[in-house]
């Protein structure tokens, strides 16, 4: 169970990743408007020059990495160059623990890749009974979020831990406890923040036309529908047939001006036009925890994946991040 008054002392283990914190915000969040609305739709109709840089972009989110046999020639000057871009924050877990120590810690962790292992079929990205126990030792010592762009409840079923904060839908669907001392009253209580409510609709429709034009068209796609946001997988898309796909989706994201697309690591993010991200998620459980305005707390994320930055960026009591420190190679991936 969460402990909210727990502080770390030199004996204590920190977990590994970046550290973020919170700021004040402001709630409801604004829609994404004006020259940000006008940038999209330029970029919509740049056609070949956008088409390139988007799949440059798609290619770097998906390094290459060292699994079985050792990269020779370009492949591996590009992993070394990629990792010392993107350093283990399993190398500087000591400096971690120091900096942490006597503050009190808060965790906040990522699904895929960080928890769970990274799978061509996202329904198949089980956590381990190790690692749960893992999370589950964490939580009962520091207030413990998991931070995904699934949504709530198909995170929730991989984990299975009713003591955590869940913020599904890349932070815009956050809820409390359903279990244990930080649980206040039924489970319709629970939801904390959900503020791009009024977008379910248009996402839903969005929804239906991708699956219909992208899966239909493109073999290997897989469109999943995470509530808040949807999720356009091409792990299992031959590299050829990249730009294709990412026309398909620009051409249906042309009748859902509200929506917007972003990248992660083989998969392109639909969102909709709202100032919301990890990053705000991240804020609003701080503020939540009664840690906004503190300067002796010290948030530890874990992520692995490019949305995960949005988190990174975070300043801590006014002060700028610390260093970034990807936790992608907590879990193997």
């Amino acid at each position: 169970m969460t402990k909210h008054g727990v502080v770390l002392g030199p004996e204590d283990a920190v977990v590994p990743a970046a550290a973020a914190a919170a700021r004040h915000f402001s709630f409801p969040p604004p829609r994404t408007g004006g020259d940000s609305c006008r940038k999209l739709a330029a970029q919509v109709d740049l056609g070949a020059a956008v088409m390139g840089s988007w799949l440059d972009s798609m290619k770097a989110s998906s390094p290459r990495h060292r699994l079985r046999a050792p990269l020779t020639g370009a492949a591996d000057a590009e992993h070394d160059d990629w990792m010392e871009r993107h350093p283990s924050a399993l190398d500087r877990f000591d400096a971690l623990a120091a900096a942490a120590k006597g503050k009190q810690v808060a965790v906040f962790l990522d699904y895929d890749g960080t928890l769970s292992p990274i799978v061509e079929d996202p329904d198949r990205a089980v956590m381990t009974d190790e690692m749960r126990e893992a999370v589950r030792g964490v939580a009962a010592r520091f207030p413990t979020a998991i931070v995904s762009g699934r949504c709530c409840d198909k995170v929730f079923g991989f984990v299975r831990l009713a003591e955590l904060y869940y913020a599904g839908s890349h932070g815009m669907d956050i809820r409390g406890p359903t279990a244990g001392p930080n649980h206040h009253g039924e489970e319709g209580k629970s939801v904390l923040c959900q503020p791009a409510s009024e977008f379910l609709p248009v996402i839903e429709e969005a929804h239906g036309a991708l699956v219909g034009r992208v899966e239909a068209s493109i073999p290997g796609a897989k469109v999943e529908n995470n509530k808040f946001c949807l999720s356009v997988h091409f792990r299992c898309v031959e590299e050829a047939a990249w730009g294709a796909l990412f026309e398909q989706v620009r051409a249906v994201l042309r009748d859902y001006p509200d929506l917007r697309l972003t990248q992660g690591r083989k998969v392109l993010e639909v969102r909709p036009m709202v100032k919301w991200d990890k990053g705000k998620a991240l804020e609003f459980l701080l503020d939540s925890l009664g840690y906004a305005e503190r300067s002796d707390v010290f948030p530890i994320y874990i992520g692995d994946d490019r949305t995960d930055e949005d988190a990174f960026k975070v300043g801590t009591h006014g002060r700028p991040p610390p260093p970034l420190l990807r936790g992608d190679r907590i879990s193997g991936a």
